[in-house]
């Protein structure tokens, strides 16, 4: 049996119709989260959200720089678990935390929603934290670029969750410096791929770019795959499978 594939970000949300999975979409404010798992779990996820979201703003109410900085911000003793995760994530990727949100808010619904189901895949604005016992094929959409739903990253069983985050200078409303198609993060940490994913992307401006820009990622403590993509040229290091999606 063919794996089903798996499209991000939410401007190409077709999860392919599977029967090991029930897919729900859940809606809160900017968060706009579609989850895959083995029974609806609507209500679950949206009082996670809420809980989520809860912990990031306490954190903008008290200090609004965390909402717009784009560098690191420093840790505060009562910042929530969320909150906490953004930073350390900003930090090692040099970015703002608000890099790591998207990415923060799946792996915490995620990982309480695999007390519920033995398989979660949650993405959130082409973040997506990924629990499974079967291969999955993540199919990557990278704007006009010819590499966009043609090629994917085939997941085999996690034993831990992983995080596969994607940065777009041409897709989404997310902020980035560069001009990638697609630059994609896979590591343990949702959160720290969130933010590198917007640091790969931040440093991609030209062809040329794309090497030395994929070493870098790489090089994070916590990543463990790196791809980008501009135009017609990719490059990809780490521990990724790549495969071609038929039209």
């Amino acid at each position: 049996m063919e794996p089903p594939v798996i499209y991000e970000p939410r401007t190409y949300r077709s999860f392919d119709k599977h029967e090991r999975f029930k897919a729900f979409r859940v809606v809160i404010e900017t968060s706009d989260l579609y989850v895959k798992a083995h029974s609806r779990l609507e209500k679950e996820t949206e009082e996670l959200i809420r809980k989520g979201r809860a912990q990031v703003e306490w954190a903008v109410a008290k200090r609004p720089e965390f909402l717009t900085s784009l560098v690191p911000v420093d840790e505060d003793p009562s910042d929530a678990p969320v909150v906490l995760r953004m930073i350390r994530a900003g930090k090692k990727a040099g970015t703002g935390p608000m890099a790591a949100v998207a990415g923060a808010i799946a792996e915490f619904v995620g990982r309480e929603l695999c007390l519920l189901s033995p398989e979660v895949i949650v993405e959130n604005g082409g973040d997506i934290f990924l629990n499974v016992q079967a291969p999955v094929v993540i199919g990557l959409y990278a704007g006009k670029s010819p590499f966009s739903g043609r090629v994917g990253l085939k997941v085999d069983a996690t034993a831990i969750p992983m995080g596969i985050c994607t940065s777009s200078a041409k897709v989404g409303p997310s902020l980035s410096l560069g001009s990638a198609d697609a630059a994609t993060i896979v590591s343990p940490d949702v959160a720290l791929a969130d933010a590198v994913a917007t640091g790969l992307g931040n440093r991609i401006h030209r062809e040329s770019d794309l090497k030395a820009a994929v070493e870098w990622a790489l090089g994070v403590p916590g990543v463990v795959g790196a791809l980008a993509i501009l135009g017609d040229k990719i490059a990809a290091q780490g521990d990724l499978e790549l495969v071609s999606i038929p039209e």
